[in-house]
């Protein structure tokens, strides 16, 4: 891939968050996806690419647009694998809270893991931890092992979980261990992405999210030298039928980063929505002209790029989706 294709990427997920950015606080979080839906959809169509949704809003029974096994793209560039969350966090936007973004992952065709809509076990770690860890072992020894790895005492660590009732558990072995916690009431993929950020003072990610924003993350990871790893947690025979259906003969056995992100090279662009743990949400300034505030990776250069734009919103073309009506114009 060249890379010169991770620009035409940012603009997709710049678009993605600037239609999702006027339903902010508005309460109606399936608006805000629509909008964001159909602004990235209609992007795609100008990148060069000959792309298949391998994540995408769902399966084409139930997602009108970027379902699983749609062609994007315009056909002129290189046969990729896309992964995309037009909008990780409907809730939040709907609400107004932070952590959410707009997230696309390219990569070579047949490298991404066609991930069910399903809870995932995760853990996610920086460079200096890579291979060190397991997801199998029990938390306290994956805590002892990267304390010391990390040249740390317990009570120096920081660990991120998603603040949800399912991790009640873990969030008593971390306090019982000794290490800090850090909870995110918001945003799977950037809380796995924060422990591959010497800036962010994370460590480790660990807890269960969904499996799809689990690749997302795992992209990302791979470009900033990091590790994923992550087991599905199929509930009942029609989620393990789901997985067989994607092509998963084991759906219980760990997973690492060839696993779900293939060997080849991967593209990570994101724009913030509403300001999170690593990027400043959309901004409108005065009546005309927004800010945005987004991040591009590359895998094989290892390059990270932050991009603040400022859009003149006159000359610029926002689908708003099905219910655009309902606000004014972008």
């Amino acid at each position: 891939m060249e890379r010169e294709l991770a620009l035409e990427i940012v603009r997709v997920t710049e678009l993605g968050a600037l239609a999702s950015a006027s339903w902010i606080g508005r309460g109606d979080k399936d608006a805000a996806d629509d909008a964001a839906t159909t602004a990235i959809r209609s992007m795609f169509d100008s990148v060069s690419i000959d792309g298949t949704v391998v994540i995408g809003e769902g399966e084409m029974d139930d997602a009108p647009m970027l379902y699983i096994g749609e062609k994007v793209g315009n056909k002129r560039g290189p046969l990729v694998d896309v992964a995309v969350d037009p909008l990780e966090g409907t809730e939040v936007v709907a609400a107004g809270l932070q952590n959410a973004q707009s997230v696309i992952a390219i990569a070579d065709k047949g490298s991404l893991l066609h991930a069910p809509d399903i809870y995932m076990e995760k853990l996610a770690c920086g460079p200096e931890l890579v291979g060190k860890l397991s997801l199998e072992d029990p938390v306290e020894i994956t805590l002892t092992k990267a304390a010391h790895h990390l040249g740390k005492s317990l009570s120096e660590m920081t660990v991120m979980v998603l603040d949800r009732e399912r991790h009640a558990g873990l969030i008593n072995s971390l306090r019982q261990a000794g290490v800090r916690i850090k909870l995110l009431s918001h945003g799977d993929v950037a809380g796995a992405i924060a422990a591959a950020l010497p800036e962010s003072g994370v460590d480790l990610y660990l807890g269960s999210g969904g499996a799809p924003e689990g690749v997302l993350a795992a992209a990302a990871l791979k470009c900033l030298g990091g590790e994923m790893q992550g087991q599905l947690l199929p509930q009942g025979p029609f989620e393990l039928q789901r997985c067989m259906r994607m092509g998963i003969a084991n759906p219980t056995r760990v997973l690492y980063m060839d696993d779900m992100v293939g060997t080849g090279d991967v593209i990570f662009a994101a724009t913030g929505v509403t300001s999170g743990e690593f990027l400043n949400g959309v901004r409108f300034i005065g009546k005309d002209r927004a800010e945005t505030h987004s991040v591009i990776m590359r895998a094989q250069s290892r390059t990270i790029r932050y991009i603040r734009s400022i859009h003149f919103l006159p000359g610029k073309e926002i689908p708003q989706g099905t219910a655009g009506k309902k606000v004014a114009s972008l």
